[in-house]
């Protein structure tokens, strides 16, 4: 293929899954992380060491190379060595897929996200610009349909009320790649991506806590008294989108209209999807499904609804559907015994 991408948090779960399927299928890719301690650094160096990059090595130099896979440990928010970066790669693709995640921490420190999400977002943006890169992939989130109510949530419908920090600068990131798409024809598309679970998922995500509480016998913490509901996505699902999307830049639409704009498409090269399952889980049926997949009980503590949650999330896929014939499909049962079976072996349980 010979084609070169840079994937930003390479060393986080969904950039780890999709650094992992170009490699196989043959692409040269340029990973970047910084490797923080938003959540344990050793299960991102078991990640980079699936991809063959050596933590040892990490530790002594910032660039990391094995085959077709070059890590490099660096900030995004980092102007100076980003710009290096792309002076010293052909990038055909940027997926940027870093970020500071999570809803509750973006309330606690909110600084955290304008430094990664925003400053950083704008430095892949600037140099997306001058080195004309064929197609930027960036991931967004459900999180932006915040008080929206009308389901399924559909990308053609306004998100001017999140409710969370983290919502509002992913909201910003779309705005934001808009800008460039309009101002310098820079082919943009943006995902929002729907509960993201699987095997190497992030220790701070509903299925890692529930699975680590269950499993040593401590109580799991079920929000607004278990009445939510969750638009599950598997991790392969959610990387065989991401990889179609990829291999297709948006084109600036010709029935767009000024007068009654869609906010998922434009007169600029810029689209947005989401990818999600489209098959809306129970609160309580998810936690039946984890206990039956971990073969235990779990003890569980009913609370409020917490400050940034929504209470249901249920994605409309049709425009992936119809321009990349795919559809997540994959069972929260089928799901969750990978993600079971993945969790006893890599914690020796």
């Amino acid at each position: 293929m010979n084609k070169t991408i840079l994937i930003t948090g390479a060393a986080g779960f969904i950039g780890f899954w999709l650094s992992k399927r170009l490699i196989a299928d043959g692409w040269n890719v340029v990973g970047l992380d910084n490797i923080n301690d938003y959540y344990d650094v050793k299960l991102k160096y078991a990640r980079l060491q699936e991809l063959g990059i050596d933590r040892e090595k990490i530790k002594n130099k910032k660039i990391v190379e094995n085959k077709n896979f070059t890590f490099i440990k660096l900030n995004m928010e980092d102007t100076d060595n980003i710009a290096k970066l792309f002076d010293n790669y052909d990038f055909d693709v940027v997926c940027n897929l870093g970020a500071q995640a999570g809803v509750r921490y973006s309330i606690e420190n909110p600084m955290a996200y304008v430094n990664s999400n925003i400053i950083g977002f704008t430095n892949i943006l600037e140099q997306c610009r001058l080195y004309q890169v064929n197609h930027l992939v960036y991931a967004s989130s459900s999180s932006v349909y915040g008080l929206n109510t009308k389901m399924p949530f559909s990308t053609h419908d306004s998100v001017n009320h999140p409710v969370s920090f983290y919502a509002a600068t992913k909201k910003s990131n779309e705005l934001m790649a808009h800008v460039y798409s309009m101002l310098y024809n820079l082919p943009a598309t943006g995902l929002r991506f729907f509960t993201v679970y699987g095997p190497w998922g992030r220790p701070d995500m509903s299925p890692m806590l529930f699975a680590d509480a269950i499993m040593h016998d401590k109580p799991i913490k079920v929000f607004n008294h278990g009445n939510m509901k969750r638009d599950f996505t598997y991790i392969k699902d959610i990387i065989e989108g991401v990889v179609r999307v990829i291999g297709k830049p948006p084109e600036k639409s010709e029935t767009w209209q000024s007068d009654h704009p869609d906010p998922a498409t434009s007169c600029a090269p810029y689209k947005i999807y989401n990818i999600g399952n489209s098959s809306p889980v129970q609160l309580m049926d998810y936690i039946e499904t984890m206990e039956n997949a971990l073969g235990k009980k779990a003890i569980k503590e009913f609370l409020p609804m917490q400050p940034g949650d929504v209470l249901n999330t249920f994605s409309d896929v049709s425009d992936l559907e119809n321009e990349f014939r795919y559809r997540p499909d994959t069972t929260i049962e089928d799901g969750l015994y990978e993600f079971a079976n993945w969790y006893k072996k890599y914690y020796k349980l």
